[in-house]
């Protein structure tokens, strides 16, 4: 992964509305969910969620799919997958990580 690419993905998902669609969609699983299920769950207009999924699609964190009158937004576990591989693939690559008790604390925190 491009480090301009892994930029992309995390300022798009540095925008509440659209972390909260991705985590919905992560925890949808490979069958995704329509979008009137997702609109229904956050409480924000139809033009507001289009908006935050074209950019969530534009970063290839999330497909669509029409099924007949239906349009289903799926999390792209690949693009997840290698993002979180950018994160954490050099980690302690040039120093020492912390000790256990304190990466402990930090997950507490977070």
């Amino acid at each position: 992964m491009k480090l301009e690419q892994a930029a992309s993905q995390l300022e798009a998902l540095g925008n509440p509305t659209r972390l909260n669609i991705y985590r919905i969609l992560v925890r949808a699983g490979e069958e995704g969910l329509p979008v009137g299920s997702i609109q229904e769950r956050l409480g924000i207009p139809a033009s507001t969620l289009s908006h935050h999924c074209k950019r969530l699609i534009e970063t290839g964190l999330v497909s669509q799919e029409r099924q007949a009158t239906t349009l289903i937004c799926r999390a792209e576990y690949p693009s997840m997958q290698a993002l979180i591989g950018y994160l954490a693939d050099e980690c302690c690559a040039d120093g020492s990580c912390p000790p256990e008790p304190a990466r402990r604390k930090a997950r507490e925190r977070a």
